[in-house]
């Protein structure tokens, strides 16, 4: 999720086209019975279920590409395009509440949703009115998720329940740090004891200067993008920060995911137009369709992030209750796992990503950004 120094640099010389006239943006467009969709790996079944019963449901057929792997280049691939009002061969994308999401939102490179075709939404989702888009203006939520830690239980003697066991010389070689820029300052920041959404420049050197010397130190093995999980299941890394999704679907039996004392961090992905998308009438009714709990379920089911759509606890549970053997047992830990369906005590330990302005991104990027790179 980490967006590159070059990148970075490059995105800054491309400006938007001015503020786009949002009200106007519906009109004439029409269903055209196709879409394309840009996507994280891991986020749909290997047989495309889901996707096959919305072509059965509704007529469209979907090219779908999973050919996201950080926000950071994803924007640097689609924002001189974008910029200058061209298409970028996708009509929906998935992008994580953070720096770029709010750069794109910023410079008018996402479409302003039409919520009157949104009517599954608006009676089904239990995520609304994010302060990283408020009134849901131009996304609404695909998964969301928690970052704590990951820890192999086989190499770390007793439980981890705090931050500052990332730091402790006793792991020396052993810790995994994220690489994306933000999620590092985060963890930075709640090991200071400090809200990432309420943080100030001042407190973003202050920990800076603790993530660096945690590095320097030695007791970081690797920044790591998307192959932490295997690393802490083999034992390469002992305990690393990571998301709870991964943690529960793809970690080794040893492995436990904790959210430490001081707390973790909530994040979106969120599904959102892009303005010059050839087929946005369709992207809309995908998106419609995938907050209908049973086909949001099926998702789920998969995926094992937290769902957007409340209902769909129920639904798993009663697969569950109807199937056999493995599957059942799957399903009944899936439904009844606080990572995927959190109880709202559970969400009170958790901080959101700060929303920075213009000013602040630049100064939140090259604040954070070089530590993993060694700078």
């Amino acid at each position: 999720m980490a967006a590159g120094a070059g990148l970075l640099a490059g995105a800054c010389g491309i400006e938007g086209r001015g503020t786009p006239d949002d009200a106007r943006y519906w009109e004439g467009k029409r269903r055209n019975g196709r879409l394309s969709w840009a996507n994280w790996p891991g986020y749909m079944q290997e047989d495309r279920a889901t996707l096959k019963a919305f072509e059965q449901d509704t007529g469209i057929r979907v090219e779908y590409k999973e050919v996201i792997e950080e926000n950071g280049p994803w924007f640097g691939r689609i924002q001189a395009p974008l910029a200058a009002g061209q298409p970028i061969g996708f009509d929906l994308m998935v992008m994580t509440n953070g720096v770029h999401l709010e750069k794109a939102r910023r410079l008018g490179y996402l479409a302003p949703l039409d919520h009157g075709r949104l009517p599954n939404f608006a009676a089904n989702s239990g995520l609304k009115n994010p302060t990283y888009d408020p009134g849901n203006k131009y996304t609404v939520p695909f998964v969301s998720g928690i970052t704590g830690i990951a820890y192999n239980k086989r190499h770390v003697k007793g439980p981890v329940t705090s931050i500052e066991q990332l730091f402790d010389p006793r792991y020396k070689g052993r810790v995994g740090m994220m690489a994306d820029p933000q999620e590092l300052g985060n963890l930075g920041l709640l090991a200071l004891g400090v809200d990432p959404e309420k943080s100030t420049p001042d407190d973003w050197r202050r920990a800076a200067a603790r993530l660096r010397a945690q590095r320097d130190g030695g007791i970081v093995r690797k920044y790591y993008t998307q192959d932490y999980i295997d690393a802490v299941s083999k034992g390469e890394v002992w305990l690393t920060m990571a998301w709870s999704g991964d943690a529960f679907t793809m970690a080794g039996p040893d492995v436990a995911f904790v959210v430490p004392e001081e707390g973790g961090t909530l994040w979106t992905d969120n599904l959102c137009i892009p303005r010059t998308a050839r087929n946005p009438v369709d992207a809309l009714a995908l998106m419609d369709w995938l907050y209908e709990p049973r086909n949001n379920a099926l998702l789920t089911e998969y995926i094992n992030y937290i769902s957007p759509v409340p209902a769909t606890k129920a639904l798993v549970a009663a697969d569950a209750a109807g199937a056999a053997g493995r599957e059942r047992k799957d399903l009944q830990r899936l439904a009844r796992s606080p990572l995927v369906f959190p109880e709202p005590h559970e969400l009170e330990r958790l901080s959101y990503f700060r929303r920075l302005d213009q000013d602040e991104e630049p100064v939140f990027q090259r604040t954070f950004e070089p530590i993993a790179r060694g700078a």
